[in-house]
């Protein structure tokens, strides 16, 4: 099985997106950051030092979505259409998902990805303080969808 970034002599290589049509393409991650329940106490009642950590922590993920390029060597630089970060508060656990779409000509899996890496590590930073026993876990891609083309 040959890898797509890996070139002929197997080396790193960018894949050549330029043959392919321009889609529309969605992705859908999750993950989650387990954490004390009283860590979830504080964070529900806005009573985090540092503030509200699940508004700065939407922004991040977004933000890092818009970085994916400049974070994952081989990532092309795509025009995202949209990203969404959302939570799930639990007993012990925020669950993260984020959704990111785009009309190009690779997928926007990786974005979503990032999304949801960024968000749980900026909850991580914003509840260490108080929690040093959070764990970050189980980042993954829940649904990739291209639209066929017209």
């Amino acid at each position: 099985m040959q890898l797509s970034h890996v070139d002929q002599s197997g080396r790193a290589s960018m894949v050549d997106i330029s043959p392919k049509a321009p889609v529309k393409r969605t992705a859908v991650a999750s993950g989650h950051i387990r954490m004390a329940p009283e860590t979830i106490r504080l964070l529900r009642e806005g009573l985090l030092k540092k503030g509200d950590a699940l508004a700065c922590a939407r922004i991040a993920g977004i933000s890092g979505a818009k970085r994916t390029a400049d974070l994952i060597p081989l990532c092309h630089n795509i025009e995202i259409d949209h990203v969404s970060v959302d939570f799930e508060i639990g007993d012990d656990r925020i669950g993260i998902t984020a959704g990111a779409a785009c009309t190009g000509r690779t997928g926007i899996e990786m974005e979503a990805l990032t999304a949801v890496s960024v968000a749980a590590l900026t909850l991580y930073d914003m509840c260490k303080a108080v929690d040093k026993q959070m764990v970050i876990g189980e980042i993954r891609l829940v649904e990739k969808r291209k639209e066929p083309s017209a």
